[in-house]
């Protein structure tokens, strides 16, 4: 999953960000209207946080662009708790979901994590492959029927891996989809991963890797 905080407030954008980074969350910021769109325009997200006052580009309009251009992306939009005119705009202009401040950090992140299961294009909740079966809401693993406990990251990156089988995910493509932005694109982040998760995916190995090509779970072992 990745996120995309649009938020004007230095303080309070640290602060979610932080806070979504420590739940595994991928997440970037916007500190504008502007900002926003071109990280829209360079990146695919699941959940945009949107707040209303931005500069540059008003929240309003934002979200009716994002509503307008890409029915995939979730946008969820913290408005004012005695404001109900608010959230009633906010869901006509095609936010999915609103978030009446002050909120609770725990609840933001259970917003968040309802709307990208919600996305319009998203697969099967379960997926399957060479003897996997992981059950992305109730974040389980299984291999020939065993459980598997696997840390956050571990388990994104083979959700990423099955969703794109039989295909190939460059070590790039993991890193943008698993981590964020600030990644650090010479780091061994994913090799790392992969290796802990091919010990614990055990006997025989199903991640094949290719030189310069990727990393792929194939249909048939």
């Amino acid at each position: 999953m990745r996120v995309l905080i649009v938020e004007d407030a230095d303080p309070l954008a640290d602060v979610l960000a932080g806070g979504l980074r420590d739940q595994a969350i991928a997440t970037d910021v916007a500190r504008d209207g502007l900002e926003a769109a071109a990280k829209l325009a360079l990146t695919r997200y699941d959940v945009v946080v949107l707040d209303r006052d931005l500069p540059g580009i008003h929240g309003d309009d934002l979200c009716r662009m994002i509503a307008e251009r890409d029915t995939r992306v979730m946008v969820l939009m913290p408005t004012a708790a005695d404001a109900p005119g608010d959230r009633v705009s906010g869901l006509m202009l095609g936010a999915d979901d609103y978030l009446a401040k002050p909120f609770h950090f725990p609840e933001l992140v259970l917003r968040v994590r309802a709307l990208a299961r919600r996305r319009p294009a998203a697969q099967a909740p379960t997926l399957r492959a060479a003897g996997i079966e992981l059950d992305t809401l109730r974040h389980t693993v299984t291999r020939d029927g065993k459980p598997l406990d696997l840390s956050v990251k571990e388990f994104e990156l083979l959700e990423a891996l099955l969703r794109a089988s039989p295909a190939y995910l460059s070590a790039e493509d993991l890193l943008e989809r698993v981590w964020d932005e600030h990644a650090d694109p010479f780091s061994n982040a994913v090799a790392v991963t992969i290796g802990r998760l091919r010990r614990k995916l055990g006997e025989p190995p199903v991640i094949t890797t290719t030189p310069r090509v990727g990393y792929r779970i194939a249909d048939s072992f």
